[in-house]
């Protein structure tokens, strides 16, 4: 697809973030809105923002991707309300419990899944129908550049994000020979609120810096494009070429050592402190 003028673009996770720039970045190109997230302020602050700069067509609902009754429900009173989409972002995401394997609950990883992943199914799955009825669209399934790496405590979240990373390959095959499109994004440090809480505000201050319209921007021209696979944002170049390139025991390690200043060393009884803790434990016992 080029032109997004008049054209129905869903977005989920769209109350903050990400999901906000891709409706007012839609919103310039005279695109109709169906929004959703499951903060109905956040949800409401971005309708206030479109309508400030345009006032294009919104319907929005608030509810979890991980219901599939209520992306049901929501796909068919868009269907109702706009029409059928043309493009579906499927964007919505959380954090994960910021613990290496062996501390983070099942419960927690359960969570993470139901949104970041069973969300990208949910979403993909029920909006497809309306894109092939109208012979043509795009499927935008949002991953992360974890969905090409897996760091140190993150296996809830890089496990939901290699697992999107597995189903929109195979749909892009699926679909290959079709007039809808599939794009696969793994973005790399965004200055979202994701990791806006206290387990990751060490991680968020050291890699989430580029700007969420630019990705926005960068995406909607990968639609134009046709791009497959869109890797953009802080450190995505060197993750990419790593994870393409590097030997995995080399990889791991040079993984460790960029994250390792950001991550609870108290959850790792069997892994050597480094050399500055050490330093610092042996002076202060001095000092006292």
């Amino acid at each position: 697809m080029k032109d997004f003028n008049n054209k129905l673009i869903v977005i989920t996770g769209a109350g903050s973030g990400m999901g906000r720039a891709y409706a007012l970045e839609f919103a310039k190109l005279g695109a109709r809105l169906a929004l959703n997230d499951y903060d109905s302020k956040g949800l409401t602050d971005t309708i206030d923002l479109v309508h400030k700069q345009s006032q294009v067509e919104i319907y929005s609902a608030v509810f979890n991707v991980a219901d599939r009754a209520a992306m049901e429900d929501f796909a068919a009173n868009v269907k109702a309300a706009l029409g059928n989409a043309h493009v579906i972002i499927n964007n919505a995401g959380v954090s994960g419990a910021g613990k290496p394997v062996w501390a983070t609950p099942l419960s927690a990883i359960e969570r993470v899944m139901g949104i970041n992943f069973y969300g990208v199914v949910h979403g993909t799955q029920v909006f497809l129908p309306q894109l092939i009825e109208n012979g043509e669209g795009a499927v935008v399934n949002v991953s992360s550049i974890f969905g090409l790496i897996g760091p140190p405590n993150h296996c809830d979240y890089s496990a939901a994000k290699f697992a999107v990373r597995g189903f929109t390959q195979a749909l892009m095959v699926e679909l290959h020979d079709s007039p809808i499109s599939v794009h696969l994004v793994h973005p790399g440090g965004i200055a979202t609120n994701i990791a806006n809480v206290p387990q990751h505000q060490a991680f968020s201050k050291k890699y989430l810096s580029t700007p969420p319209e630019a990705i926005a921007r960068y995406v909607i021209r990968g639609i134009r494009k046709g791009t497959p696979k869109i890797v953009y944002g802080r450190d995505s170049f060197k993750t990419r070429l790593g994870s393409n390139f590097a030997p995995l025991r080399l990889l791991n390690k040079l993984i460790w050592r960029d994250m390792r200043d950001v991550i609870d060393r108290s959850d790792y009884p069997l892994t050597p402190s480094p050399k500055n803790t050490i330093s610092t434990s042996i002076k202060e016992r001095n000092a006292g």
